[in-house]
């Protein structure tokens, strides 16, 4: 005996997405900025919604002020810098964050080094101490200093059978030529010749309070917070150290391709690019919005192009970088080696594409919608609105940069677009870094310029 049948309720189906809700508007906390007499700078800003404070501290010295002397100098030495102070070991240190509820992290990039913790507010004033502490008195254990460049060894070793690694590696060498920023990281013999002495050189002359910053958001009074922050870094001295001006980044003509032959691989890295501006440019707004459309994004032409329609890759796309000095932009793909020739010529037909033709309405909103959406999330936490805020004072932005932002973004047009595509795409003298194995993809190669081929390690070969 079978069961009556049930009708199913009459479901009304969408065809079409909803609309977007209006943007919500951000509160933004006031900002209470100073300059300690020592020269340090100081931003804060109240946030209230959790009790707990994020403090970053900055130093407006990297990688690159030691790129040609000790390459990957300035990284260490951040590593090393939490390892132990004057009057705390490493073991009281991490302590010290276990009774404060407190996190701890240090890094350098290509500018900057930087000291950042975090933790329950209550604790304020301990972890302020600790960052101080830190900055004016590590001590550099040569224990932890062997341990720590052992371990850089290893991660060379790691990233030199990276094909991404490879290709970042020859592309910045490539654009920036005897610019510091041309060298992303030392080799092995770098590393292995690294004393510790060279690591207390570089933190004594660049871990001084006239050029750094320290940006603190949570949940403070900015009057109690300036109070504590001057009494915990106000008797820092130390001179400001020099600023030489590093040569200016070689200028190309035409395209040229520079082939890292990695025998027996099936895949190929494709990276190119050309200079392009800093965030300081006023077109960084027109830029990063053509470069959402073209390939900033998983929606974006290039996806749709190389991903969806022909699956060359899996995961295509485009990036503006932005450095204190100077900015590139770049294309990524890694696809069969079959396919290296027509993913060039689809990547330079889109960026071609782009600089000719005007983009359609649809595109034009949906980045414009993207872009402000990921800025809202990126501001939506402490340690988000900090990174946020920290770019601004470091790059030298203006005062108003995050509070106008959306707004700018949303006036842009799609001649704006157009005219970025012109300016910063560069198809007709795009340098070009192809990783894979020579034998199979040299040919193709050789179609979009003169070919240069090097070895893994980075040395011409014929």
């Amino acid at each position: 005996m079978t069961s009556p049948s049930v009708s199913a309720p009459n479901v009304l189906r969408r065809t079409t997405p909803p609309a977007l809700a209006p943007e919500r508007p951000v509160a933004w906390p006031t900002r209470t900025i100073r300059t300690l007499a020592n020269g340090l700078q100081v931003v804060l800003v109240e946030s209230r919604t959790f009790p707990k404070i994020s403090a970053n501290l900055y130093f407006r010295s990297g990688n690159a002020v030691v790129a040609h002397s000790a390459p990957g100098l300035a990284e260490m030495t951040a590593t090393v810098v939490r390892s132990g102070t004057a009057s705390r070991s490493s073991r009281e240190i991490e302590e010290d964050l276990r009774r404060m509820g407190a996190s701890l992290g240090t890094s350098s990039g290509a500018d900057s080094s930087a000291i950042a913790a975090s933790g329950l507010a209550e604790f304020s004033s301990g972890i302020l101490e600790l960052i101080a502490d830190l900055a004016r008195n590590a001590w550099f254990p040569a224990d932890e200093f062997e341990r720590e460049r052992r371990q850089r060894l290893e991660e060379l070793k790691v990233e030199r059978t990276s094909p991404g690694f490879l290709a970042n590696e020859r592309l910045r060498r490539v654009l920036f030529g005897e610019h510091p920023y041309a060298i992303i990281a030392p080799t092995e013999e770098q590393v292995a010749a690294f004393r510790r002495e060279q690591l207390v050189e570089f933190y004594r002359e660049h871990y001084v309070p006239a050029d750094s910053l320290l940006a603190v958001v949570g949940d403070f009074s900015a009057e109690a917070m300036l109070d504590q922050i001057e009494g915990v870094f106000g008797s820092w001295q130390a001179p400001r150290p020099e600023s030489p001006k590093p040569p200016a980044p070689p200028h190309y003509s035409g395209r040229r391709v520079y082939l890292v032959d990695r025998p027996g691989t099936v895949q190929t890295q494709v990276l190119l690019g050309n200079l392009a501006i800093t965030r300081r440019d006023p077109d960084w707004y027109r830029l990063i919005l053509a470069n959402s459309i073209f390939g900033g994004a998983f929606h974006s032409r290039l996806v749709i192009n190389i991903r969806e329609q022909k699956g060359y890759t899996y995961s295509p796309g485009s990036g503006v970088s932005a450095l204190r000095q100077q900015g590139f932009f770049t294309v990524r793909a890694a696809v069969r080696n079959d396919v290296v020739a027509a993913t060039l010529t689809e990547i330079f037909y889109e960026m071609d594409r782009m600089r000719a033709l005007p983009v359609t309405a649809e595109e034009l909103d949906s980045a414009r919608n993207y872009l402000t959406g990921i800025f809202s999330l990126g501001v939506a936490t402490q340690d988000g609105l900090l990174s946020q805020l920290s770019t601004v004072y470091l790059d030298e932005l203006p005062e108003g940069y995050l509070e106008t932002y959306r707004e700018k973004i949303h006036a842009l047009t799609a001649e704006d677009v157009t005219a970025a595509a012109r300016r910063h795409f560069d198809s007709a003298n795009a340098q070009i870094v192809v990783v894979g194995d020579r034998a199979q993809i040299g040919d193709q190669a050789a179609l979009f310029g003169p070919v240069t081929v090097y070895d893994t390690r980075g040395n011409i070969t014929p």
